[in-house]
């Protein structure tokens, strides 16, 4: 079964006079560690909402764990794990309470809360930072405590949109480490800007501009797609900017 299976998917923003950021797109994502790319408004972050079900799709078909999108949602919620580009909090919430809050919003039986919790602080290495209050920590500290609340609940399908923003090289390491073992058992998709998180982190490729599937395959794949003469620093780089530029209507940039 695919974790994430989306036929010309359409997601229109804006209302009726918007603009469709998902369109017509369809692929199919099961158990591993898939990287979201694509330029500034070529609709990953739409695309991110919707697969989280905090979006409604316009038109296609959508089913995200087996279960139709325009199904009963909450049971597929519980196995969701969902890191937004930018998510709130209380300030005064300890960070063990913050995590505490949205594992009791997916609906973990409160009995395997409390060691829930503590494992999944510890995998994002804030143990020694559980009783600090959010608004004491580093933005780089509030992301992990980001990816701590997105794990808490194991999910099978985990859903991290820029998650490593504001994490240092040691913690983006440690970030590719983490997602490697959870990609054994899940499906997990990353949007990104960085094209070398993905090809160091990622087994496969997603591709997406202007609304649209552009390419999917594994990292060396997408290498092979450019040349020399295209910009970039590394052959992953090249094979973007390669497939960006044939594809956009507005030229590269």
């Amino acid at each position: 079964m695919q974790a994430i299976q989306a036929d010309n998917l359409v997601v229109r923003v804006g209302g009726r006079k918007g603009r469709d950021a998902v369109n017509g797109l369809s692929l199919g994502l099961g158990r591993g560690v898939h990287g979201l790319l694509g330029p500034n408004g070529a609709g990953k972050t739409t695309l991110i909402r919707t697969l989280a079900t905090v979006q409604s799709p316009t038109s296609g078909t959508l089913s995200l764990l087996g279960t139709p999108a325009g199904g009963k949602l909450r049971p597929v919620r519980r196995r969701l794990g969902y890191l937004p580009q930018h998510f709130g909090y209380y300030k005064r919430f300890k960070v063990r309470e913050f995590v505490e809050y949205l594992a009791w919003l997916k609906e973990m039986p409160p009995a395997l809360i409390p060691k829930a919790v503590r494992e999944a602080l510890e995998r994002v290495g804030l143990s020694d930072r559980a009783e600090d209050r959010m608004k004491s920590l580093s933005g780089g500290m509030v992301r992990r405590v980001g990816i701590a609340q997105a794990i808490v609940n194991e999910p099978e399908l985990l859903l991290l949109d820029e998650p490593t923003v504001g994490l240092d090289p040691a913690q983006r390491l440690r970030f590719r480490e983490l997602v490697a073992e959870l990609g054994r058992e899940a499906c997990v998709l990353i949007s990104t800007h960085l094209v070398e998180d993905v090809a160091a982190a990622c087994t496969d490729v997603v591709l997406v501009n202007e609304g649209s599937l552009v390419f999917q395959g594994s990292p060396a794949d997408l290498a092979t797609a450019g040349t020399a003469s295209h910009v970039g620093d590394s052959p992953i780089e090249r094979g973007y900017t390669a497939l960006i530029s044939a594809k956009s209507t507005g030229g590269a940039w």
